[in-house]
């Protein structure tokens, strides 16, 4: 039901997911606009891509938070908590957060794919079913370095999680679950063409421990032969 305060909610949720923190964060501290750089799009993964761990990892948590915080400003209504009209709200304002984020107002309207403003909704809305696909698109991506092929089967296994795993019964949960599936694979055309072709970008965080240990290695092997000249 629409009102003037569940106007003034999604208004707000939209304003929360339009904060451009990886446009912001790029600009501010490396005078850099991330969207002109790696894939263009403005959010956690192009971030950790193009500035690094210590600019991605404030994105990440940001862009989180946004959709968490989005969803959370449900409890501003009169409606039960648990009850169908509240979970409808927070769905509501969810998406509200997730098309600012896309097209955020703050930013021309050039944003992300909201994966990480996903993380946040789905927390946020059934914290169970979310920490399991996490913990899937963590072995994706720990076996397959690939962060995109990461969130596309975690988005998959959601609907999956909360319509079996769970047997949840409210309807408008059961379509959000599926829209999420079908939206991250239409956000996602670019990098699966990638993934066919072969030509997807791994992640750097094993291969930088790989290079850490093969210099540690080297750097011993060179001391070993020092002590070796000097006797």
């Amino acid at each position: 039901m629409l009102t003037a305060s569940n106007i003034l909610l999604l208004v707000a949720a939209y304003l929360l997911g339009s904060i451009p923190s990886a446009v912001w964060i790029g600009k501010f501290f490396y005078k850099i606009d991330v969207r002109e750089y790696g894939s263009g799009n403005a959010g956690a993964t192009n971030t950790f891509r193009v500035l690094g761990k210590k600019a991605g990892i404030p994105v990440l948590l940001i862009d989180t938070l946004k959709g968490f915080t989005a969803v959370s400003l449900a409890c501003y209504s009169k409606y039960t908590i648990g009850s169908n009209q509240f979970i409808n709200l927070q769905l509501v304002l969810g998406i509200a957060s997730l098309v600012g984020h896309i097209f955020p107002i703050f930013a021309s309207f050039r944003g992300g794919k909201g994966i990480a403003t996903l993380l946040g909704i789905i927390l946020a809305v059934h914290l169970y079913a979310a920490l399991i696909a996490i913990g899937i698109f963590i072995v994706v991506l720990l076996t397959t370095s690939y962060v995109s092929l990461g969130s596309m089967i975690a988005a998959l296994a959601f609907p999956v999680i909360v319509i079996l795993g769970f047997q949840t019964r409210v309807p408008s949960l059961i379509i959000f679950s599926i829209l999420i599936a079908i939206m991250v694979l239409i956000t996602h055309q670019k990098n699966i063409e990638r993934l066919l072709r072969r030509e997807e970008s791994k992640a750097k965080i094993i291969k930088k421990k790989k290079k850490k240990q093969m210099s540690s290695r080297n750097s011993c092997c060179r001391r070993a032969k020092r002590i070796n000249t000097s006797f």
